[in-house]
């Protein structure tokens, strides 16, 4: 390419030039970050806490107290090796699983054989780009929100306008700043200068609320937003406190 190339003229193009400010894989959803997913779920017995076949309580609380319908269509972002969505699949609902990275969703698929879940789906690919048949009910993230560089917020709004049904539900759980947080609490445009994410990105509740309630965001309405319980090993649910869990609804 010449340096006098002037080939930005969409907001893709925008999107794509910043995603080439971090180094091959450091943004852990493009091509490369597929790569180093694919070495993260390699070793299955890696001391992991969510590499556990049993779902988030906050997903598992939302069912129990019928803050979410019983049954729909259910899209499960960075699904992993299918926790969430076979606890969805096992509630009634339709499930389309999406992981960028191949080794995670063949594991899910082992998952799902073994469980005779015939109604869900794993799809090999960018959120962004796959092929994601919506409106969907439901839309469940469980830690792929937090590994996205800053610009792709506008991409992810842009995703849940588009799948979300209207009055569908979101959740999600997030890395959370603050004492006892996990993930970087760098400003945003740091990242930038380092060309990493430094393994997630820290939210507060605030910004969270922010982003998806606000006038510029998808303009959802808040139903609950708070730390993960943290649930210890026995527990049939799966729960860190250094996540926040929020429920949202169009």
């Amino acid at each position: 390419m010449s340096q006098t190339d002037r080939h930005i003229r969409t907001i893709d193009d925008v999107l794509t030039l910043l995603d080439d400010l971090f180094s091959p894989g450091a943004d852990r959803w493009t091509e490369g970050g597929a790569e180093w997913w694919n070495e993260f779920y390699a070793d299955r017995e890696r001391p992991v806490p969510f590499f556990v076949a049993k779902p988030d309580e906050n997903l598992v609380s939302y069912l129990e107290r019928g803050l979410l319908p019983a049954g729909g269509r259910a899209l499960d972002l960075g699904c992993g090796p299918g926790r969430n969505a076979l606890h969805l699949a096992s509630a009634g609902f339709n499930v389309t699983a999406v992981d960028l990275s191949p080794t995670a969703i063949a594991w899910a698929e082992e998952r799902a054989a073994e469980a005779g879940a015939e109604n869900v789906r794993f799809v090999c690919g960018d959120a962004f780009t796959a092929p994601l048949d919506g409106p969907y009910d439901l839309v469940y993230d469980s830690g792929c929100f937090h590994h996205l560089p800053p610009h792709r917020r506008v991409s992810y709004l842009a995703l849940l306008d588009r799948v979300l049904a209207p009055g569908g539900h979101f959740a999600l759980t997030a890395f959370a700043a603050g004492e006892g947080g996990m993930g970087s609490e760098l400003p945003d445009a740091e990242f930038y200068r380092k060309g990493r994410l430094e393994g997630g990105l820290a939210y507060t509740d605030t910004s969270l609320r922010a982003i998806f309630t606000g006038p510029s965001g998808t303009d959802l309405t808040e139903i609950e937003l708070r730390r993960m319980h943290a649930r210890a090993a026995e527990d049939p649910a799966f729960g860190e406190s250094f996540l926040w869990t929020a429920l949202f609804r169009r």
